[in-house]
């Protein structure tokens, strides 16, 4: 497949309402100029705390490379994986999908909704630097609103719904502790949404969605719906975050 194909009605109908975000976001600044950038917070009361269960510290999963790896879904694969490059302690970031099988991981196919995959991002992390609880610290406070179903922001279907994919036990009894924690806690103003998932797969994305908030950051849809996630994340994770993304290899994309 072409890594130009990039026509898929599930493609176009995002370019469509990136241009028609461009409009109204331009109408509403004006009007409201001195209201923050940053919205996806909005069902957040408060500072989202950082998880009372975590991994050990300074542990390695990866006993060779000394890296482990997380998998997150938060809507559209650009702006997550945008902000986990900025992450130190953060090697590599990947868009990609999860949740479904190989024969369906593909842009066109995974748009309809019904692959059962969602955009996800392949986190490779030192967890020396970091751990898996602060990168789900930074997931549910910059990167995903964890109270909308089944969508992220604009864009509506499965494919962009909230999910955590655990690698491993651990992972699993941190991710479900975590959300356990911030539901007891209140500390967002609806219901918590995001699901747990079996991973029966990571799949890296076409190359053309690789680094696609990097190479395109006055883009419509991402300037409106990403890089003030980026903002926050330099905003309210200032020790964690990093001037110098981490970029992908095309090395790593084939599937």
């Amino acid at each position: 497949m072409s890594i130009f194909n990039s026509s898929s009605s599930s493609f176009a109908g995002r370019m469509t309402r990136a241009a028609l975000l461009l409009g109204a976001f331009a109408v509403a600044v004006s009007l409201f100029w001195q209201a923050p950038a940053y919205s996806e917070k909005s069902a957040a009361v408060a500072a989202v705390p950082a998880p009372k269960l975590d991994e050990p510290a300074q542990s390695g999963g990866g006993a060779q490379s000394g890296t482990e790896t997380a998998v997150f879904a938060g809507g559209c694969f650009w702006g997550v994986q945008g902000v986990y490059q900025r992450v130190k302690g953060v090697s590599r970031a990947i868009s990609g999908y999860a949740g479904g099988s190989a024969s369906t991981a593909y842009y066109e196919l995974v748009g309809s909704g019904r692959t059962g995959h969602a955009e996800a991002v392949e986190i490779t992390y030192d967890p020396k630097q970091v751990s898996y609880g602060q990168l789900l610290q930074i997931y549910f406070s910059v990167v995903a609103d964890p109270t909308q179903k089944d969508r992220q922001g604009p864009d509506r279907g499965t494919q962009y719904r909230s999910a955590i994919f655990p690698k491993n036990d651990l992972q699993r009894r941190i991710a479900e502790s975590y959300i356990a924690q911030l539901t007891e806690a209140g500390s967002f103003a609806r219901p918590i949404v995001t699901t747990t998932e079996t991973l029966p797969g990571f799949f890296p994305a076409e190359a053309y969605h690789q680094d696609f908030l990097i190479h395109n950051p006055t883009q419509a849809y991402i300037a409106i719906n990403d890089i003030p996630k980026v903002e926050a994340l330099k905003r309210e994770f200032p020790d964690r975050y990093r001037d110098q993304p981490v970029l992908t290899s095309v090395a790593v994309l084939a599937h």
